[in-house]
């Protein structure tokens, strides 16, 4: 086992979940400026139209895409935990199966997303005037999108090797060079909504050539054909961790669906794109929060897999304190900045009359949100699938998914808007409910 990794054992919490948080905040801080930026030069320079088609599309992507994700971060449980138990062998065993399953199950969803393109963007909500834009933003994404599965899944195994630095640099590049091509595909050679997709797929691929460089130069899982041998029990084991993440999700994508369709019925086009500005806005501004729940995962993960569960509970008190200061500051600045921040998106007047007030009401609850991301993140960290599960289907599929089916038959699209917030209430209250019974119950030995 290298140094770097014996340090989530050894060094103090706060300096460790500083040095794996703000990383990690960096390259998601970055990957949001990236999908922010690329919303706003899609808004600018082709229309509002377009931004409704990225809040088609993305959803779907990304639940291709986090096929890696879900992999990468069920599979850094079970790595982190071997690497706390000083067995070297197994760690590597799984980011070898991480690989295998990255490519093979996202290479299906591709296949799917090709013979039945026309029909998944409908149901995620391509309707009327959307449909056009939406699909030819899809095409060359979908393309690419194995390689997106594989950055996300090779990005959290980075992490767990206590080398957040270099998947900061990771998803710099892949922000970087999107922002680069937008410029010359869109503006320059004036390939509208189908240049965005091409930047978007070629910055991709700069970001799995550096993972690919980093495995290959800096990591300390030295790779085998051996490692390759097929092992059904760690795929079980992964998979049943991975499940967590791959379920959220799903749920998300359902949600996106929901949404998109239920917004479209509510206020046309102009409802779909208002929501493609606030989620652009709830990935960007809690990008801080997200770098506390990345950071802390690896340092729960070590030392639950240590036994040492004094520091696992230093480590859950710090991380929700770090994430709430964080979440209270994000909260006063979207009240405060809500219509200016509308404005960097469009030019539409009716868009950025309607934005602001949607826009208070879904980060309302933000300042609570701690509790419920770093309980959720607690759970998958120490192997926990089924709490972990539960608690993280809790916000969306639990609560948000049956407000927004419910509330617009009584206050039209305002119940979309007063969902977000009741939901982020519930969900809290649950998750702390069985962070404070594990924290007294199950983490009580030293």
């Amino acid at each position: 086992m290298s140094v770097s990794s014996k340090d989530l054992a050894n060094k103090s919490i706060n300096s460790l979940l500083i040095k794996q948080a703000v990383p990690a905040s960096i390259g998601i801080l970055f990957l949001t400026v990236n999908l922010l930026i690329d919303t706003i030069f899609v808004g600018r320079w082709i229309g509002s139209l377009a931004i409704a088609a990225l809040s088609v599309v993305m959803p779907i992507t990304f639940f291709i895409s986090s096929m890696g994700m879900a992999i990468g971060i069920g599979g850094s449980s079970v790595l982190s935990r071997a690497l706390g138990k000083g067995n070297h062998e197994k760690a590597v065993a799984t980011f070898a199966h991480q690989i295998m399953m990255t490519f093979g199950v996202s290479s299906l969803f591709v296949i799917a997303g090709l013979f039945f393109s026309d029909e998944i963007l409908f149901m995620f909500g391509a309707n009327g005037a959307i449909m056009a834009p939406a699909k030819a933003f899809f095409m060359p994404i979908l393309i690419a999108v194995p390689l997106q599965a594989f950055c996300m899944m090779g990005n959290t195994v980075i992490r767990a090797e206590d080398k957040a630095r270099h998947a900061m640099i990771a998803m710099i590049v892949a922000a970087i060079s999107n922002i680069i091509l937008d410029i010359l595909f869109i503006k320059v050679f004036g390939w509208g909504i189908s240049g965005a997709a091409t930047a978007t797929a070629l910055s991709f691929l700069f970001c799995f050539l550096y993972i690919f460089w980093f495995f290959i130069k800096k990591s300390e899982l030295r790779l085998k054909l051996s490692s390759f041998d097929f092992h059904p029990k760690l795929v079980k084991e992964i998979t049943s961790l991975s499940f967590v993440t791959f379920a959220r999700q799903g749920v998300i994508s359902i949600l996106a669906i929901i949404l998109n369709h239920t917004l479209y019925a509510e206020g046309g086009e102009q409802a779909v794109a208002i929501y493609g500005i606030i989620s652009r806005m709830l990935m960007f501004m809690l990008f801080p929060v997200l770098g506390v729940t990345q950071g802390f995962m690896p340092i729960a993960g070590y030392n639950y897999g240590a036994g040492n569960y004094i520091r696992v509970k230093e480590a859950i008190i710090t991380a929700v304190k770090y994430a709430t200061y964080l979440s209270v500051i994000i909260f006063a600045v979207v009240f405060s900045f809500a219509k200016p921040i509308t404005a960097l998106f469009t030019t539409d007047a009716g868009v950025i009359q309607d934005t602001p007030g949607a826009l208070r009401w879904v980060f309302a609850a933000s300042p609570i949100i701690a509790v419920q991301l770093i309980g959720g993140a607690y759970f998958q960290a120490a192997g926990k699938a089924t709490k972990a599960l539960l608690l993280t289907l809790s916000k969306q599929g639990f609560f948000l998914i049956p407000l927004v089916l419910i509330l617009p038959h009584f206050f039209g699209i305002f119940g979309v808007w007063v969902a977000f917030p009741v939901s982020d209430i519930l969900s809290t209250l649950l998750t702390g409910l069985f962070l404070r019974k594990e924290m007294t119950e199950q983490l009580k030995e030293a």
